[in-house]
């Protein structure tokens, strides 16, 4: 999502929400939107006390708001989610985290739902990205040459990202041949240290000369491979950048499951979430911030009322919606659906620009998007304007979404039996 001319003028006059735009104007390929305003700093100090380590989470015994809840998925069970652990070990590079750090929790039978109400064609904008994809740069090569990454200020205001405005920010390992190119997209970046446990994030990330150094903006609060890593390099809610990410080898042919982890969704915000009057009211657990723009922008497009419907929400699937009944027309949707009904999705960033996006890996190993496009045969990032049997898919999936309202440290997914084994004990 570059930012083209026409949206670097918006932005720099102040007017950089491009659902204002009158469509007919615009070709489908001069359709690159900006995802962050021009003058956007995220909130790199932002606590990382979410990030503390996660307890062994028993069933919840909340009551329900009468008020505010559409459904509950029904008990089956009052088992601790100890006894429901899945044999064998787990790649940490391919599956980090604890098993119940909030990236590999199952959706839980006592989640109490709100309906999310997000609008399958956002800002009612033919060019709406659905879905976008906001590509991760994952890089877990610990033996890798140690690469510099020093200060830029570029970050979203348009400037050529490659050059350095400032000095070191970290020493990462980086294979030499690896190039990340200038965009102005989020690129947000983790990188596996040497110790082959600590994890550095940052953004926006770039490096625009193999062998070279590595430019970047923000720093945020290392995190621990076998930890609870919650929290990372997303500015928009200060989540995990990558936890969450649709990995190389996950929604591919050959089997009707998706990815058995929590995966990770961009909204158009001022449309989907609560229009917020203070920052903390912006945010829920497990985000620990929101945009910096975020009063004053979030949910003002709707006037959304919605108070489940904030920065770190927890999406899902209700249990008591029958996904073969949802008239999916693709394999992958189907993979993602039923992911979204068994562990679900966190909001962990604004569009900005009208859209519905994914977070999915793109590093030295390749990129889930090429994958996906030889593996399915069209391309993962499409728009509404398409109608294709992808969009129209991810447009029933969008509709079928519900906060769980009562995930919490004390119940993540809801709390209850979970909807799945826990994830393998780690391999050391």
């Amino acid at each position: 999502m570059m930012l083209a001319p026409v949206f670097a003028v918006l932005a720099a006059c102040g007017g950089g929400d491009p659902a204002s735009i009158d469509e007919a104007s615009i070709s489908l390929a001069e359709v690159e939107t900006p995802v962050r305003p021009a003058d956007y700093a995220p909130d790199s100090a932002a606590t990382t006390a979410a990030d503390a380590p996660v307890a062994e989470v028993t069933p919840d015994a909340q009551s329900a708001d009468a008020a505010t809840v559409v459904t509950t998925d029904a008990p089956t069970g009052n088992k601790s989610l100890a006894s429901v652990v899945a044999s064998g070990t787990r790649d940490p590079l391919k599956q980090p985290f604890a098993s119940n750090s909030i990236w590999n929790m199952p959706i839980g039978s006592g989640a109490r739902f709100v309906r999310a109400n997000l609008n399958p064609k956002p800002a009612n904008n033919i060019w709406a990205a659905m879905p976008g994809i906001d590509d991760e740069k994952i890089i877990l090569k610990p033996t890798a040459p140690l690469v510099n990454i020093n200060y830029s200020n570029a970050a979203w205001t348009g400037k050529n990202r490659c050059s350095a405005t400032g000095g070191l920010m970290y020493q990462v390992p980086m294979p030499s041949n690896y190039i990340i190119p200038n965009t102005n997209k989020n690129s947000s970046a983790v990188f596996l240290m040497k110790d082959g446990r600590t994890l550095v994030q940052t953004q926006p990330v770039a490096r625009c000369t193999a062998g070279g150094p590595a430019t970047a903006y923000a720093k945020f609060a290392n995190v621990d491979l076998y930890g609870a890593g919650i929290t990372g390099a997303h500015g928009g809610s200060g989540l995990s950048a990558i936890g969450g990410s649709i990995r190389l080898g996950e929604l591919r042919p050959g089997t009707t499951t998706g990815p058995r982890h929590a995966l990770k969704v961009n909204v158009y915000a001022k449309e989907a979430l609560y229009k917020c009057t203070t920052r903390s009211a912006c945010s829920r657990w497990p985000a620990t911030t929101s945009d910096s723009y975020a009063v004053g922008w979030y949910g003002s497009a709707s006037k959304n009322g919605n108070t489940a419907m904030k920065m770190g929400a927890l999406l899902a699937i209700p249990g008591s919606t029958s996904i073969a009944s949802m008239g999916l027309e693709t394999m992958p949707a189907k993979q993602l659906a039923w992911t979204l009904q068994n562990y679900g999705a966190y909001i962990v960033d604004d569009t900005y620009a009208a859209g519905f996006d994914f977070s999915a890996e793109d590093g030295p190993d390749g990129s889930k998007r090429a994958e996906f496009k030889r593996d399915w045969g069209f391309e993962m990032n499409q728009k509404v304007q398409g109608n294709t049997a992808w969009v129209r898919d991810i447009q029933r999936i969008m509709k079928a979404l519900s906060v769980v309202d009562n995930n919490s440290p004390t119940s993540i997914g809801g709390g209850g039996t979970p909807r799945q084994p826990l994830a393998p004990a780690l391999a050391k």
